[in-house]
């Protein structure tokens, strides 16, 4: 084992600890939600070797994204996620650093998804982009699961910030942009959902062979409450054409069917992209 993925440095605990008061106190005035940006996240070294794990191409990824409001792919395995990418998977879920996040954010009881479902591995190259949206609400699996809040680390090595990519949160009203954040290598920000409005809606202009790169986290509480799943949704920005928005609001409503299918039958977007893998090699074939 390389001295990155050693267990000692896969989270630099005593860089953050000491200073926790301070950080939670940053991360309650943060707006529109509540949130904290990390430039520095893990080990330096750590963050590049993890940046060379991530596919090539869209299609090694699990999970194929691409419709009217998002062109990404993703990765939430653990059977396929490379083992350095794994072991830091394992640490970002650990009692450890869950008792970390609870201090930061203020939200006690936080818990993890052991099934990562909709979160590890993210990527998008040239022209893929992610829509401004709010999260879904609860686990597909799990009623009683409340998604909380977000951890994503930025892996893009390298990256121009000409390219775009950049992660902006978004006023309530669809106003306008409050905050942008790089999505720098070694770039890291949590921050409170479900009701965050974020994205990144420009498609991006890296050369070919580029690609932004993300290792993403959703963190849990359990409530007991009765609550009505709310899918993934999209939201028009201002400078959007009045077709763009039909698009939005048509698209919006597909997904919601999708959503309530997928919990209905027990399926997942994996398992979905491998359905449409297979519909589209039989279509090749037949041409």
């Amino acid at each position: 084992m390389s001295a990155v993925e050693s267990s000692a440095c896969l989270f630099p605990y005593e860089c953050y600890e000491p200073r926790l008061a301070d950080l939670a106190r940053r991360y309650r005035a943060g707006t529109p939600v509540s949130h904290l940006a990390f430039h520095h996240f893990l080990d330096p070294a750590l963050a590049r070797a993890l940046a060379t794990q991530f596919p090539a191409h869209a299609g090694e990824h699990r999970v194929r994204y691409r419709h009217v409001n998002e062109n990404k792919a993703s990765t939430d395995g653990w059977e396929d996620l490379p083992p350095l990418v794994a072991a830091v998977v394992q640490e970002l879920n650990s009692p450890r650093f869950v008792a970390f996040l609870r201090r930061l954010t203020g939200i006690p009881h936080l818990m993890v998804d052991p099934d990562i479902e909709g979160g590890g591995m993210h990527q998008a190259w040239a022209g893929g982009f992610l829509n401004v949206h709010t999260d879904f609400t609860v686990h597909r699996r799990r009623a009683d699961w409340r998604r909380r809040c977000n951890l994503i680390l930025y892996l893009s090595d390298d990256w121009d910030p000409a390219w775009g990519g950049s992660l902006e949160f978004w006023a309530n009203d669809m106003s306008r942009s409050v905050e942008i954040l790089s999505c720098a290598l070694n770039h890291a920000v949590v921050f409170d959902t479900p009701d965050a409005r974020h994205g990144f809606p420009e498609p991006l202009r890296c050369p070919e062979g580029r690609s932004r790169k993300s290792l993403q986290l959703y963190y849990y509480t359990v409530d007991r409450a009765v609550v009505v799943p709310r899918p993934t949704t999209y939201f028009a920005r201002p400078s959007d054409s009045a077709w763009r928005r039909l698009l939005v609001g048509m698209d919006n409503g597909l997904l919601r069917r999708y959503s309530a299918l997928k919990r209905r039958l027990g399926m997942s977007d994996a398992g979905v992209s491998r359905l449409m893998r297979w519909v589209d090699r039989g279509r090749s074939r037949r041409g």
